[in-house]
């Protein structure tokens, strides 16, 4: 059994998971903890300090409930600086006997990667969609095969290189280091996506405090990925302005009572609503609060859906669309999306198969995501490196420079 970590760094908390895994690689959660995040705003470090006590804290009490201490994480990147191309890479096989070996693979992958992206920006992950063999479409993995003409298409991921700097010395400064950063919807999708739904085309919808995350897959591939400056906060925000109270107690009113549909609600249900300075709570129209949030969701999700429209892989989704992230276990938020999206909608919740109950909750599928990250790493070095593994790791590289 090896233990695991995974630092899920968000605007609101930072989250905390260790498991075991084992050499099959099953993951067994066996501690978890979680702070306020004061530090960060729409997933970026605004107050180092803050960032690294909350991160800080958050591991220590996951340690304390695993009884294990952990040296090393497996971080989420995100943010609304992050941003997703699509591009084509095509070499000629030189080889006499015309196999494709590593040595093309990588070459074809290097090729698509030359991509003009800004000096203050840097690649995060090159993400292989499908390889093509001599016109012959859909080849997951060349190696072995023979032909005159490899090409490839890619998902190239990029962000804003201060933004990760920031992030990396924040979890450097909390005592750890980081074994790799990985990007958060991609990290949501591994917890929460079924293979059947990535093959026959879904949209994830990652609704969290500061950002919302997009990834759009099709044919088992990611096609479009993208982050919104608005999420759950947004929403707490508009209540505290609407009902005149902290957003901390917004924050609880959404969470209790909170719901993205007014069809849902009840004509004339009350509910109680904290006040401020010891004042007596008082009662309000819950069709009043939702009055109030479901304009933010419906503008969340109008700008989901035309980001997806911006894909090659609208027309293609048969799964519909999964809703992950805390945002998304408010009430009505997937009744919401199929109106808007026209296409079926479901709550994604991490499938976590033996661990405490609280990690099955949407606000932990980046968390959970980390972990599974970690262990098919470990089952891939177990077993010799992976096609993926060879070709899609830049980021681990580039964050291992700044460690020497």
């Amino acid at each position: 059994m090896r233990t695991v970590a995974g630092l899920d760094i968000g605007t609101t908390k930072v989250s905390a998971l260790i498991a075991e895994a084992d050499e099959g690689g099953s993951l067994r959660i066996i501690g978890m903890g979680s702070r306020p995040s004061d530090g960060l705003r729409r997933g970026m470090v605004v107050d180092l300090e803050r960032t690294v006590r909350s991160i800080a804290g958050a591991v220590e009490e996951a340690e304390q409930m695993a009884g294990v201490s952990v040296r090393s994480v497996y971080a989420g990147i995100g943010g609304d600086h992050v941003r997703g191309i699509n591009s084509r890479g095509v070499i000629a096989v030189t080889r006499k006997d015309q196999e494709i070996t590593q040595a093309e693979v990588l070459k074809v992958v290097e090729a698509a990667k030359a991509v003009a992206i800004p000096a203050d920006r840097e690649i995060f992950h090159v993400i292989p969609q499908e390889f093509i063999v001599d016109e012959q479409d859909g080849v997951r993995d060349p190696i072995g095969m023979s032909g005159a003409r490899l090409e490839v298409e890619v998902h190239i991921v990029t962000g804003a290189s201060t933004p990760a700097r920031n992030v990396i010395k924040a979890i450097e400064r909390a005592g750890l280091s980081v074994a790799r950063l990985v990007l958060e919807p991609v990290a949501s999708a591994n917890a929460v996506l079924s293979e059947d739904e990535r093959s026959l085309g879904v949209v994830l919808l990652d609704i969290g405090g500061g950002t919302t995350d997009i990834a759009v897959f099709v044919d088992g591939s990611i096609r479009h990925t993208a982050v919104l400056g608005l999420g759950g906060l947004n929403v707490s925000n508009d209540i505290a302005i609407g009902l005149r109270v902290p957003v901390d107690r917004a924050e609880q009113v959404k969470i209790e009572h909170g719901c993205a549909l007014l069809s849902m609600v009840r004509e004339n249900e009350i509910v109680r609503v904290p006040s401020v300075a010891g004042r007596t709570p008082r009662d309000v129209r819950r069709d009043l609060v939702v009055q109030m949030i479901e304009p933010r969701m419906e503008e969340i999700l109008c700008l989901a859906l035309k980001e997806v429209r911006r894909s090659t892989a609208n027309d293609h989704l048969g799964a519909g669309v999964v809703l992950t992230g805390g945002a998304s276990a408010m009430a009505g938020v997937p009744e919401l999306a199929e109106q808007i999206f026209d296409l079926p909608a479901r709550r994604g919740v991490p499938a976590v198969g033996d661990g405490p109950e609280a990690v099955k909750d949407p606000r932990h599928a980046t968390g959970v995501g980390l972990l599974l990250h970690a262990v098919q790493d470990g089952v891939r070095s177990a077993n010799g490196s992976g096609l993926v593994d060879r070709v899609t790791n830049p980021l681990r590289r580039w964050a291992a420079s700044f460690f020497a």
